[in-house]
């Protein structure tokens, strides 16, 4: 018996049965993915998915009993879920968190302007990106804005094949010469990120508009949303990729699509926490799941990991099982966490940044990152090792492929997710996710077989 650790692919040892199951679960996640856009549509979505199996309100439940199933909405923008298990939870519960923002163009306070006989959106990137590859390409509109009868009303534009779609103009290579002298950071100046949205004059405008093509624009948004230019400030919209989610490769191995970091671990989670408790014969262990908002901007806001709401939906179910009495610190302290969050995968271009040995490769499994942080561990959440030691083992009783690895060489970069803050609570807690390689770009790209390798995971730690 070989004593080497040696990383194995997965679609060379799981049967014929499980190849199956990962094409299946694939095209739902895919599916999943082209409509969770945004986290009000990822949390709208999510809780679809809930009703249809059984979950309902935490509102709606006076008292909790074993078995229950519960869903609770932190602002439309965060979600908690819970089974109610048999045992108390002063002995803890087992928690998945993932995240469901993702990097994107947001829009200014007051956007619109006209330039040069074209009217177009100022933008302020969200997140981590490389500005260049959100040039020339077709973008859609995602978002919530409130008029001023205090009505909330939805905007998607760029969903549907007869919709438009929208773009922010690059320079051409032949009028490049000076922008292509400045280094990768600065050769795009984010104030020159804005939308292409209009180019046509209203025609019924006054003479003495200067604005034409801006004064339509307004018109149209009026008649479509009965919005107008002031309800920009009171609004929540943003840009986001328009071309739909698929698969990569004449073998179909991989999967494309924009906002992977992280909506495939939420929507893993969101899976698992159904699915566990469908085949779950006793419920023991209360399972929690949460996917949350503002990750990629540092968990700071009230729909963010780092907001009380947690606490409070934590007290709502210690006071609705009758629990009272039970310090909520004692709950975290004794609870078990996965930080579900993607990890950065090889790439097969840019080894040189990745240690390979500690690298996380496509096909090989979700993998355990002991911490993440940058430098000298810089911000990380450092898991135990003992903590270690018992997700590895259940993993590997459970069957489940995964690999340990760390987010790339020391002193290239590094990064961040929720498992601070839930460290931080006092919870056993270790980052497990899917390798994903072109991490924030408009399209990040992972293995169909991490991607079920994650749900079987999160499946696993629950029913244990």
């Amino acid at each position: 018996m070989s004593l080497k650790y040696e990383k194995k692919d997965i679609y060379s040892s799981i049967t014929e049965e499980e190849i199956f199951n990962a094409d299946g679960y694939a095209k739902s996640y895919m599916e999943f993915l082209d409509k969770a856009r945004t986290e009000y549509l990822a949390v709208e979505e999510a809780v679809k998915i809930l009703e249809m199996n059984g979950f309902v309100s935490l509102d709606e439940r006076p008292a909790l009993e074993i078995g229950d199933r519960v869903y609770f909405i932190n602002k439309n923008k965060s979600l908690y879920v819970a089974v109610i298990g048999s045992e108390e939870l002063v002995k803890g519960v087992n928690i998945v968190g993932a995240h469901i923002d993702s990097p994107r163009l947001d829009l200014k306070p007051m956007p619109l302007i006209e330039k040069s006989g074209a009217a177009l959106l100022k933008t302020q990137y969200y997140g981590g990106i490389k500005k260049y590859q959100w040039m020339s390409i077709p973008l859609a509109m995602y978002g919530v804005v409130y008029n001023k009868d205090g009505e909330m009303i939805k905007v998607a534009i760029g969903e549907e094949d007869d919709d438009p779609v929208f773009t922010i103009a690059d320079l051409l290579p032949h009028l490049a010469k000076d922008q292509l002298k400045l280094n990768a950071n600065d050769f795009i100046d984010p104030e020159k990120m804005s939308v292409l949205v209009g180019s046509i004059k209203d025609r019924d405008a006054e003479s003495k508009e200067t604005e034409k093509v801006k004064a339509n624009i307004l018109k149209i948004l009026n008649e479509k949303y009965n919005i107008e230019e002031i309800d920009f400030a009171r609004s929540e919209i943003s840009f986001v990729p328009a071309f739909k989610t698929k698969f990569i490769g004449l073998d179909k191995g991989l999967i494309g699509g924009y906002g992977q970091d992280d909506r495939v671990c939420a929507y893993a989670t969101i899976r698992a926490i159904i699915d566990a408790a469908d085949e779950a014969q006793d419920v023991s262990k209360t399972m929690i799941a949460m996917i949350v908002d503002k990750e990629e901007i540092g968990s700071i806001g009230t729909t963010s990991m780092s907001s009380r709401a947690f606490d409070m939906f934590i007290n709502k179910i210690i006071e609705k099982t009758n629990s009272m009495g039970i310090d909520k610190l004692e709950v975290f302290y004794n609870s078990k966490v996965l930080s579900a969050d993607v990890t950065a995968g090889v790439s097969p271009e840019y080894e040189e940044v990745s240690d390979i040995q500690n690298g996380s490769m496509l096909g090989c499994g979700v993998s355990l990152e002991k911490y993440t942080g940058s430098g000298g561990k810089y911000n990380a959440s450092d898991a135990n090792a003992s903590y270690m030691s018992e997700i590895m083992g259940l993993f590997e009783r459970n069957n489940v492929m995964f690999q340990v690895g760390t987010l790339g060489k020391i002193g290239k970069g590094g990064g961040g997710t929720i498992a601070y803050i839930l460290a931080d609570k006092g919870c056993e807690v270790v980052d497990c996710g899917t390798p994903v390689l072109a991490m924030h770009s408009p399209f990040e790209v992972t293995s169909k077989y991490d991607v079920y390798m994650t749900y079987l995971a999160y499946k696993a730690f629950y029913k244990e």
